[in-house]
Parts: C-alpha cells; structure tokens; sequence
C-alpha cells in the first residue's frame, strides 16, 4: 500500500481549513488531493486534534504488537498440545 505524502498533523491541518468555512474543492485545489481523498481523510481523522491522533497512532502499533504476541503464542500452544498428543 502507497504511504501518503501528507502526515498526519498536516491531514488533520487541511481539515480543520474546510471546517473553518473554505469551500472543499478550494481546499482539495489548494493542497492537490481530489475530493474521494479528502472525504476518505475526514472520515477517518474528521473531529481529531493533533494529540489524539498521535495517541490514536500509538494504541494502533500496541494493537498490532498484541495481535502478533498472540499469534505467536497460539501457534507456540498448537505445536506443543501436537507434542503431547504424540507422546500418548
């Protein structure tokens, strides 16, 4: 998947120009996004400041880090409940 060239803070910055008043074909226009794009972004960031989005950001890598442990762990238990059923 393609990273954005525009981080977080200056997503969240363009937001916060369309809903200060400005016209969201101005915006798009301004910083060269297209409409989908800039709807795709307020849905995703659209009421977030700054801070919760970096917070946002660091329990989505804890989520993840999570996810892969317990991944590892199943697959851990899996291979060690096969060595039991093979020793009875």
């Amino acid at each position: 998947m393609r990273s954005s060239k525009f981080t977080e803070s200056q997503i969240v910055s363009i937001l916060n120009e369309a809903e200060a008043g400005r016209q969201v074909i101005e915006v798009c226009r301004k910083h060269s996004i297209s409409s989908p794009t800039f709807y795709k972004w307020k849905a995703k960031y659209g009421g977030l400041g700054v801070s919760e989005l970096k917070r946002l950001k660091e329990l989505e890598s804890e989520n993840a880090r999570l996810k892969r442990m317990f991944a590892d762990m199943a697959l851990e238990n899996t291979a060690l409940r096969d060595v039991i059923e093979k020793k009875l």
